[in-house]
C-alpha cells in the first residue's frame, strides 16, 4: 500500500466517510474503497450508507444516483467533470421533446443518464438487470428504452420484447470491433470470451458470455476455464485478477489499442480523491425537485430487482 493510500485510509476514518468506486476506477481507488461494483450493487450501497458522507468514485450520473438515493447525505466527487459519452448522448431537453410527440411510451432509461433524464422515467435499469426489469413493463405498454441502442438491442434478444431504442452508445464498447476480437481469440483460443452488453451486437456474437461487470465476476468465478478475455473498460481486470490471482484475464482490444479505456473514468485519481476528502469539496448538489422526481423510477427499479 502506498503513503498516500494509508493517508487516504486515515482521513476517510475521520471523515467518517464512505467510499464507493465503480469496477472502472484506476486500481489505486478501487484498493481504497469501502465497495468496489457495478452500478446495480453501488446503488444499493449508496441507499443503506451509513457514513456521514459518501466520496463517489465513478462518473457524474453515478453520484447523482447515490445523492437521489441517499439525499440527507453529502456526496462528493473527486472530479465533477467526470462525465459520460452515453449520458450526453441523451440531453433531457431532447428526450422531453420526443415524449411530447410520442405520448405515451414507457420509459426504460439504463442508469448511464443523467437525473434530469431519471426524473422523465418510469423505471430505471442497469446492465447485471435490465432483462428482468423490461420482462416486468405492462404488457400493452410500448417502450422507449434509452440511452443505449446496444444494450437495448440485446435485451430485445433476451426478451423477444420489441422496444424503440435511442440512438446512443457508449465510446469505449463502442471500439471494440468483431475484427479485433476474433483476432485476440485466435491468438488466444483457450480463454473464454466475456463482454459487456453495451457492445455491438456482432461483438456480442463473438462471446461465450454477455454480461453486466459484476456478472463477469460470478462468472470467472464459477467457470473451469483458467483463462479469459475481458471486453469491457480496462479497470474491470484490476478486480478480477485481484479476487482470482489463479486466474488469467486479458484486456479485449480495440482496432487502434491493446485495451479499451475510458477518459472519463480516469479522470478521477488517488490525488483528487483524498483532496475531495481533505477539503470537503467539490460537492454533488441536485435540485430537491429532481431529486423527488428521479427517485420514484430508481426506486422501483430497487424493489423489482430483488423479485
Amino acid at each position: 500500500m502506498s503513503p498516500l493510500q494509508k493517508k487516504f485510509l486515515n482521513l476517510k476514518k475521520e471523515r467518517n466517510a464512505v467510499v464507493l468506486a465503480h469496477n472502472y476506477q484506476p486500481k489505486e481507488i478501487q484498493e481504497v474503497a469501502d465497495y468496489v461494483g457495478d452500478s446495480l450493487g453501488l446503488s444499493y450501497e449508496a441507499q443503506k450508507a451509513k457514513g456521514d458522507c459518501i466520496l463517489f468514485c465513478g462518473v457524474h450520473f453515478m453520484a447523482e444516483t447515490a445523492k437521489i438515493v441517499n439525499p440527507e447525505k453529502k456526496v462528493l466527487m473527486p472530479d465533477l467533470n467526470a462525465g459520460c459519452s452515453l449520458a450526453d448522448s441523451c440531453p433531457a431537453e431532447e428526450l422531453r421533446a420526443y415524449l411530447e410527440k410520442h405520448p405515451g411510451l414507457y420509459v426504460v432509461s439504463y442508469v448511464n443518464c443523467t437525473a434530469a433524464v431519471k426524473a422523465q422515467s418510469d423505471v430505471i435499469c442497469t446492465s447485471g438487470n435490465a432483462e428482468k426489469i423490461v420482462r416486468r413493463v405492462p404488457e400493452g405498454r410500448e417502450i422507449l428504452f434509452l440511452p443505449d441502442r446496444n444494450l437495448g438491442d440485446w435485451v430485445m434478444q433476451k426478451t423477444g420484447r420489441k422496444m424503440r431504442l435511442w440512438d446512443g452508445d457508449c465510446y469505449v464498447h463502442m471500439e471494440f470491433t468483431a475484427a479485433s476480437i476474433d483476432r485476440i481469440r485466435r491468438e488466444h483460443p483457450e480463454a473464454q470470451v466475456v463482454a459487456h452488453p453495451e457492445c455491438t451486437r456482432a461483438v456480442r456474437a463473438l462471446a461465450d458470455e454477455v454480461c453486466s461487470t459484476e456478472k463477469m465476476v460470478t462468472y470467472c468465478r464459477d467457470s473451469s476455464a483458467r483463462s479469459f478475455v475481458v471486453v469491457t473498460e480496462e479497470g474491470m481486470l484490476h478486480r478480477l485478477r485481484r479476487e482470482m490471482p489463479d486466474r488469467e484475464f486479458i484486456a479485449g482490444p480495440t482496432d487502434r489499442c491493446a485495451c479499451g479505456e475510458c477518459q472519463y473514468m480516469k479522470m478521477n485519481t488517488l490525488e483528487k480523491a483524498f483532496g475531495a476528502l481533505e477539503k470537503m469539496s467539490p460537492e454533488l448538489v441536485l435540485s430537491p425537485e429532481v431529486i423527488q422526481r428521479a427517485r420514484a423510477p430508481i426506486q422501483r427499479m430497487l424493489e423489482w430487482s430483488l423479485k
